[in-house]
């Protein structure tokens, strides 16, 4: 069992009381600032430092022990906060924790922030849920810790819905009581035309070398922001979803595109890029409707669901793509709840992106 040293108590030179006090309180006049709550700041800094450093210098046998043992015996959420709690003891412990601790696309699992904007796995899909808030416009995209029950889940990220003049914009952070595009807890937007049938996804941090950045006025207005102390506030563009036109007002579901950028620093795939389809469903003559396979995992009709595959050359035949892997399904389990699965190549933010897409008339699409 590990026991965190206790931090030591800092002292001062003594001398006689009534002379310090006076010293003290004449600095106090001088500069505005209490020096004994300023010192009082050093020490505990000075404290938390040392015992750093204490932490720091365990043998790297020792440490990478103890991580993969926290990290086998933690299956999911919240018992994972024991391996989030592993990395923030100092600096060393963290690079070690990053190091053991494998990606979604190998493990299934996602632990720390970045692990949003990784790819999924390639086997069982990632299961998550989204619940909608009408009043305010808000989207709140959990992660699901049970098959069956929906009500308790880990908070992955939040989106709201904006109105820029003719355009939408929906704010996607990590914080729900932060939805500024100028905090640490921005990660992307996702930005529709005045029709709702075209979509861009922009990105907080650039995927890779040819990523373009939002010329957009909300973006420049928010440039000189900062996201991290390193790296500067920008939107770069990492896809677009398109929803084909339905003029002739035939009968049949939302037919939509998605191309979206790879991250070259996480996927080394021979193409920059992916493109996805919604897959074609068939027509159910005795219920008269639309149908598509959800596995159990989608309760409610509704024109907002679908399942994306990777595009090919038989877009709009049913039964031709029956047997491609589905890498993202979304559908509606009650009034404001719908489910969300993912696998690679797309990233959670990537998914809830796409999905956000999905809320909203389209009148020209339907």
């Amino acid at each position: 069992m590990l026991v965190m040293p206790q931090k030591k108590a800092f002292s001062l030179p003594l001398r006689s009381s009534s002379s310090r006090n006076r010293g003290l309180q004449a600095e106090e006049e001088q500069t505005g600032v209490d020096p004994r709550a300023a010192t009082g700041e050093v020490m505990e800094v000075a404290a938390g430092t040392k015992e750093e450093e204490r932490w720091s210098r365990m043998l790297p046998e020792i440490l990478g022990e103890i991580v993969r043992r926290v990290e086998s015996s933690d299956g999911g959420w919240p018992l994972r906060k024991s391996v989030v709690s592993c990395a923030c003891v100092c600096r060393r412990w963290r690079e070690v924790t990053t190091g053991v601790v494998g990606t979604p696309w190998e493990t299934g699992k996602i632990t720390f922030p970045n692990s949003l904007k990784q790819p999924g796995p390639s086997g069982l899909p990632i299961q998550c849920y989204i619940k909608r808030q009408k009043n305010n416009s808000t989207f709140y995209l959990y992660l699901s810790l049970s098959q069956t029950c929906m009500d308790k889940g880990k908070f992955l990220l939040v989106a709201q819905r904006f109105r820029r003049g003719a355009l939408i914009e929906y704010i996607i952070s990590l914080d729900a009581d932060d939805l500024s595009q100028g905090s640490n807890a921005y990660v992307g937007k996702l930005r529709s035309d005045f029709l709702g049938t075209k979509f861009k996804i922009f990105d907080s941090r650039a995927p890779s070398n040819g990523a373009k950045v939002s010329t957009h006025p909300a973006s420049r207005r928010f440039a000189n922001k900062q996201i991290s102390p390193q790296v500067p506030a920008s939107n770069f563009e990492i896809g677009q979803v398109h929803y084909k036109f339905n003029l002739l007002k035939t009968k049949g579901p939302r037919r939509m595109l998605c191309t979206l950028q790879r991250d070259t620093r996480v996927d080394d795939a021979e193409s920059d890029s992916v493109v996805l389809k919604n897959k074609a469903p068939r027509w159910h003559e005795h219920l008269q409707c639309w149908c598509l396979n959800f596995h159990g995992r989608v309760t409610i009709a509704s024109v907002k669901n679908f399942q994306l595959v990777a595009a090919s050359g038989t877009h709009g035949t049913p039964g031709v793509d029956d047997n491609e892997p589905v890498l993202l399904q979304f559908g509606k389990v009650g009034d404001d709840m719908f489910t969300m699965d993912y696998r690679e190549p797309l990233s959670a933010f990537q998914a809830f992106a796409i999905c956000l897409s999905s809320f909203g008339t389209k009148f020209a699409c339907e």
